[in-house]
Parts: structure tokens; sequence; C-alpha cells
């Protein structure tokens, strides 16, 4: 028995050791493979549809809400950038806190039941602040961005290792059971590689990567996107772009990938807002299916802000919102949101036969195929039309279907049409900006000010270093804050006028002589090259010039584009009397210091060290470099909360502390003619010729600023701190929070009619429309065609006091002489 009792006791240990190695050697994982028709997961092939959603966009607090959103949306994976600079602001100091905490949104997903794909570049673009790319890594002797040389290697592997291990060190990767089923090396080096000024380096370097990359053991495949020439042999290669159905990968025996669908455009300051229709990314999906696609991924699905300094551009707008199915804030755009979640519920009804059926491709005119897949006794159809005028007819085994120009329908059974892409369902959503009802604004802010302390920075002494040229901005600074001071003197005899003349490829440009503020300007977008000439009186002795240069956002894209050169690199700076005659000051013995003063002072913690004026409410305004601070109550409820900046001109917002990013109200969205025409119908263009569906043209660029809730205390004061740069009033700024409004929906008699207040404790409170047909109007405005009372009734039975109602249309509802079988509701949230 004894003998017996041990022998049971070492099995129990070996059984527990083995189980324990098991569980180390990532038995119970998930593997991943692909072949030619999609990626092969746990020896299945799937069809994947993925959303980005970039954590530093956003908050924490906000990540379980985005997620959940993007899940019911249909998704099963959320891909994200990661953020070299944000992660390493300085060599080898990291940053792993707050909305950088990247292994706690990768653990959001997982908690979420999604899949990962983690893209770590560390090159990303993604309009993000120099590409994503750390400025100290110009510091380095040799250094040569994305090209074969060991001093951007040896830092790029450095960061992708680190990367690397911490994601295996939480158990993220697929095989060790967490969520990553794709890794990303490098991004849309493709594009840029032909014009790096060496074939050859480009060449080694992009193969490097991928020998690098798959020498990290992740045990997912690793993709590169936009990379269609010199493919290396082990990586899988990847589509970005508004339509990705006639591209395929440059090997057999790989996946069709598409890592970018674009679901809007980035806005820059001096530009409107662009809108990419549901029915054209509907029409983008659907097209990419019919034609062998296998997993593609929404650029944006939630677009966020760039807070802080982290916009690119340069010139990009603190907003990144994308027209994403999610907004800036996390609330749902409809009809994009609803009518994508549709068309993702019909290519996952037939997902099993889209990745083994056989296909055949059918084309019935030049711009009208059908595609039939097949597999055992099922059938599945796509049918595209491709016309972006034309609406056309197309019979198929003896049943004829209209498709309207520019659109794509899917009938899972060959049969019948479940799903077209220019025929939407899902309800639309009309967004409200509404003032705080907790205290009267603007009214009730009161304001209190401090002039930033220019005073040290009016000499060219107590300088960081001296330099007897002009130097490039983005190196002397190494981009730890937008403004870099030039300062210089010397000595004249007697009293004289003078034009100054700076030649500038910075952003801004201040210049200050003996103290006095004689001159400002920035660039156009674009060109970032100007001049700024000033007239300025010189005094007899030494006189002191002050140069401060500011940068708004550093470049994030194309060949070579660290080299593009920032501040008053060479100049040159002259003095030029009124004979034409010049005083070359470029090579003057230059003072050189970054930031301002009230930066290291750290003025937005306003600390108790800060002395704030009030002056019997009498605020200063339209005055340069001047802070304002003011209080306010949280608006109520969980609405989203924006601060409205009109009347500002240009500068830094912060609440609690927290960086809302930059603002610049004051400049004004050129007039383009995409703001005066918009159809779904056609390819979308967001740059050259072509452009549609813009809007807010001639007005301020951006002018409301998101304040996440978890950037607010509840039931105690907050604290708004403006370094307003340019001189501006702050006597209009005010807190407002944005919610669904009116929710209008159309259907047809057999289908149903889904309504949505979008948000957790908001419910219907009226039902203002029920009609066939309107007589005029949008949703919001509705006036109403032919009232259908039945159908007031029976909306109003099932949807009034509910966060969501749906109501199945009937012919009970229909009345005698209206002209429109098609019924709209609309209702108020």
């Amino acid at each position: 028995m004894k003998t017996t009792a041990a022998a049971a006791s070492t099995c129990l240990v070996a059984l527990l050791l083995l189980l324990v190695l098991a569980e180390a050697a990532g038995v119970g994982g998930t593997t991943v493979a692909y072949n030619d028709r999609s990626l092969v997961i746990d020896g299945e092939r799937r069809i994947i549809i993925s959303g980005s959603i970039h954590y530093p966009r956003s908050t924490p607090e906000m990540w379980p809400d985005l997620i959940k959103k993007a899940k019911e949306g249909g998704l099963d994976a959320i891909e994200t950038y990661v953020f070299w600079n944000g992660h390493e602001p300085h060599r080898r100091q990291y940053n792993f806190e707050g909305n950088y905490d990247i292994i706690r949104f990768f653990k959001e997903i997982q908690n979420a039941g999604l899949y990962a794909i983690l893209r770590i570049g560390p090159y990303i673009c993604g309009e993000w602040n120099y590409g994503g790319l750390p400025a100290w890594l110009r510091d380095i002797p040799g250094m040569q961005f994305r090209m074969h040389n060991a001093p951007f290697e040896n830092e790029m592997e450095n960061f992708t290792t680190l990367i690397i291990n911490k994601m295996k060190d939480a158990n993220m990767f697929a095989g060790q059971g967490g969520p990553i089923i794709l890794a990303q090396i490098e991004n849309e080096y493709g594009n840029v590689m032909g014009k790096m000024n060496n074939n050859q380096s480009a060449s080694e370097y992009i193969h490097w990567c991928a020998d690098m990359a798959n020498k990290q053991n992740v045990g997912v495949p690793w993709i590169m996107c936009q990379q269609d020439s010199d493919v290396p042999h082990n990586v899988v290669n990847t589509c970005n772009g508004f339509y990705c159905h006639n591209w395929f990968p440059n090997r057999t025996g790989i996946p069709k990938i598409w890592t970018e669908n674009w679901t809007g455009w980035f806005k820059a300051w001096d530009k409107p807002d662009f809108h990419r229709s549901a029915e054209d990314i509907a029409f983008a999906v659907a097209m990419f299916f019919q034609k062998r696609g296998s997993l593609q991924n929404y650029y944006m699905y939630h677009g966020g802000t760039n807070f802080g300094r982290t916009s690119g551009g340069p010139y990009i707008t603190t907003s990144y919102d994308y027209d994403a199915p999610l907004d800036e804030y996390g609330n749902l755009r409809q009809p994009k949101y609803g009518h994508l979640k549709d068309l993702h519920s019909v290519i996952k009804s037939i997902e099993k036969i889209l990745v083994h059926g056989e296909y055949v491709d059918t084309n019935y005119s030049d711009n009208v195929t059908v595609t039939k897949y097949t597999l055992d006794s099922t059938s599945a159809c796509f049918i595209n039309n491709r016309n972006d005028k034309k609406d056309v007819n197309v019979t198929l085994d003896g049943t004829t279907h209209l498709l309207p120009a520019w659109s794509v329908s899917i009938l899972p059974d060959c049969k019948t049409v479940v799903f077209n892409s220019a025929k939407i369902k899902a309800q639309t959503t009309v967004m409200l900006n509404k003032a705080n009802m907790v205290e009267k604004e603007p009214e009730s802010l009161k304001w209190s000010w401090m002039r930033e302390n220019l005073t040290p920075f009016m000499t060219d002494e107590k300088g960081s270093f001296r330099k007897n040229e002009l130097l490039e901005q983005i190196v002397t600074s190494t981009d730890q804050s937008d403004y870099l001071w030039y300062r210089t003197s010397l000595d004249h005899k007697g009293e004289a006028s003078y034009t100054l003349f700076v030649n500038t490829t910075g952003h801004e440009l201040y210049a200050f002589v003996n103290g006095m503020l004689v001159g400002q300007n920035h660039s156009p977008n674009g060109d970032f090259v100007f001049q700024l000439e000033s007239p300025v009186k010189l005094h007899d002795g030494k006189n002191y010039i002050s140069l401060l240069s500011a940068t708004i956002g550093l470049k994030n894209y194309g060949p070579l584009f660290e080299k593009m050169p920032a501040g008053i690199v060479g100049g040159p700076v002259k003095l030029i009397d009124n004979n034409g005659t010049g005083i070359d000051l470029s090579n003057s013995s230059w003072s050189y210091k970054a930031g301002l003063a009230g930066e290291y002072r750290q003025i937005h913690l306003d600390k108790p060290s800060c002395k704030w004026h009030n002056n019997n409410a009498t605020v200063p305004v339209n005055r340069p470099f001047t802070w304002y601070k003011t209080t306010f109550q949280a608006p109520a409820g969980e609405d989203t909360v924006v601060v409205d900046l009109l009347g500002l001109n240009k500068g830094v917002a912060w609440v609690n502390g927290n960086n809302l990013g930059r603002y610049w109200p004051s400049y004004t969205a050129a007039e383009m003619g995409g703001c005066h025409h918009c159809d779904y119908r056609g390819v979308f263009q967001a740059e050259g010729d072509g452009q549609k569906c813009l809007t807010g043209c001639g007005e301020p660029s951006q002018r409301f600023y998101h304040v996440p809730r978890s950037f607010l205390k509840n039931g105690e004061p907050n604290t708004l701190i403006l370094f307003e740069e340019a001189g501006g009033d702050p006597s209009q700024v005010s807190f407002r929070t944005v919610a669904a409004g009116s929710v209008c929906a159309s259907a047809e008699v057999g289908d149903a009619i889904a309504l949505s207040c979008g948000q957790h404790g908001k419910t219907i409170s009226t039902i203002d429309v029920a009609s066939f047909g309107v007589a005029r109007g949008q949703c919001g405005a509705y006036e109403g065609g032919c009232e259908s009372k039945a159908a007031y009734k029976a909306f109003t039975e099932a949807c009034l006091g509910k966060e969501s109602c749906t109501v199945q249309i009937t012919d009970a509802f229909t009345s005698t002489g209206c002209l429109s079988g098609v019924l709209t509701v609309q209702a108020s949230c």
C-alpha cells in the first residue's frame, strides 16, 4: 500500500510538471498559418474583418468601450501601430504609462475576445509627429533613417525587440494564448524605396528588416504593407488604399490582405473635413471579398485625437477623426457604422464558401461582373456594377436584379439579394452640440492671466550653447518643444532704421529687436520656406535680435522625410538699410535655447508658485504670449465633452494638466470645389482633382477640442489653462457636450427599422415623423410626406423610453394614395 501511494504521488507530481511545461511551451495557444485563400487559424480558414484603433489617440478609460463597439460592429480584430517616439521619448528612457500602456490595450482586446494585429514599424507614418521616429536618432553619428546602416538598424532592432519581449512576457502572441495573429515590420517602404538615392542600400535594408523580424520567433506571420516589389521571401506583402479589389500579392501561396482601407482622410489646419460615404466604403469592401480578399482592415475604425504634440504633417490638426465609423470621441457614426455592420454580417454568413469554394468570374459588360462561389451543393454570388452613373439590370439564373450605379449586391444563395452596398438600411444619427447645463457659459467663466516671461530670451546671454551659424531646428532641439530661440547681438553706431529680413524653413517665426516684437509670420501649408520682413530701429550701442522659430508638427511621410529642414537653418538673416545695403548676421555668434519659460516652469500644472493676475476681472486680450486660466464645472452625464475655443488664435490647451493638443481656430479652412457636391458614385479621392463630399469650407479648421471624461473631476472645479501664442480672446470659450439628437431610418414593407440613441442610459423621447416618403428636409428636420398613423402608433409603443427598438414594417402601415413605398421614421433622443 505504501509503495502504491508513493507511486501515485510520483505520477501526480509528474503530471503537474507536464502541465507546467505544456503551459510554458504554449500548448493551448492558437496556431496561425496561411495559404493562398486566407489565414488559417487553428486549422480553420478564416475571413478576418479588422479595424484600426490607436491606443495613444484615446485614453485607457475609453478603450473598453471602443473595443466593445468594434466587436458589436462585426469586427474580428483590432489593428494598431506602435509609437516609437511616444514609448522612447529619450534614448533608453521608456514610457509605457497612461495611454501608452500598450500591454493594457492588448489585454482589453483579448478580454473582448478579439484578435489583434501588431504593426511595429517602427516607422509608422500615421500622420504622427516625425512618422513615429524619435528625433534623438539624429544625434547618433552616421545615422541614416530607413537605410542599410548599423546606427539605424541597431536602434530599430533594439526597440522592436523591446516591444516583442513585452508582448511575449505578457503572453500576447497567438501561440501563447494571446490575441496577436499578425505582426508587421516597416511600413509603406515600397512607396519610397526607389527614391531613397541608393537602391542597393534600400534593398539590403528591407531584407534586413524581414530577417530581423523573423529572428524574433513570434510564432505568427510577418507582414509588410505596400511592398509590391523587392519583397522579402519570409513576409506577406499587403495592400493599402481606398480600393484593393484589383490588387493581388506578389507571389502564390499567400492570402490577399488589405491592411488599410481608408475610411476617410486626415485633416490639415487649412483644409475642410473629408467624408467618404458609407456606400463607397461598403462597395470597396464587397468588391475586395468578391475578388478573393481574406482580411481587410479599416483605417481608421476610430481615429481619435492627437493629444499634446503628437500630430505630424506639418500642419495636421489635433482632431484625427478620419470620418471613421466611430467618431473622434467614440460615438457611433451612423449610417456608416451600421451599414458596414450589416455588410460584415453577410460576409460572415458565407465565410466558409468564400475561403473553400470554387469560383467563376463572369463579365456581363466592361463594368459589370458576376462572381459565383460554389462549395458542395451550396453557392453564393456577388454582382458588381462599376459604372459610376448608370444603373443596370443583371439576370442571374432566371431572376433579374437591379443594381444601382457603383454598387455590389451579395446573394448568399445566388437567388436573393440580402445586401446592396448602395442601399442603406441602417439609421442615420444627427449629433448635436449642446451647451453645458451645469453652469451658464461663457459668461460664468472667470479668467485670470499671466504673461509668458520673455525677458530671459531678449538678450543673447544664458543660452544652452553658441554657434557662428544658423542651425537646423529639429537637430538642435531634438524636438523637445515646438519652440527654438535664435539670439544674437550687434554693436551699432548711432540710430538708424532697417528692414529685418529672415529666410526660414520653419513653420512660424516671431522677431524681437531690443525686447520688442517687431514681426511675425507663418508659412502657407505645403510650402515651408518663407520670408519675414519687418521694419526695425537700432539704437546706439549694443542691440539684441531674438528670433523665435516654431514648428507645428514634423513631417511624417515621403522619401528622406526626416531631412526636411525646420527653423532658420542657413538663413540668411540680414538688416537692410534704405539703400539696399545689408548687414548679414547669418554667421554671427548665435545663442540657442529650446522651449519657453512657461514650459520649463510647467505653468500648465497650475503649481502654487504660479502667480496669476485678475485685475478686477479685466483680462488683456489679443496679446501674444499670454497664459489664461479659468475653472469650470464638468457637464453632467456621460455625453462627450468638448471645449469650444472660438475667439482664440493659436496655442495649446490643458484641462487639469492634461494636454488637449494644439489649437488654431483662427485658421480658416479653404474654399474647395469638393464642398459643393457629394455623390457616393465614382472613385473617392482625398488629394488632387475630383475631391467631393467636403464640409466646413470657409469655417475654422478646428473649433472644438475633445476633453475625455477621464480628464474631468465631478462635483469640484476643473482647471482650463491656455497658452495663447499669437494673441486671442478667451471670452467666448465654453464647454459643450456632443450626443445623439435625431435618429432616422427608412425601409420598405417586409424590412425592419431599428433605432438606437447609441449610448447607455440615453432613451428615445419622441417619434417625430412616420411617413411614406418625406416632403423635404434632412434627418433632424424632416417634414413628413404621406403620414402613417399605424406606423406612428407602432413606433411610439415600441420605442418611447427605450435605448433602442426594432419594428417590422408591414402592409398594415400603408395608406391608400401614398406614392412612396418606403417608410421613413424620425425620432429624438
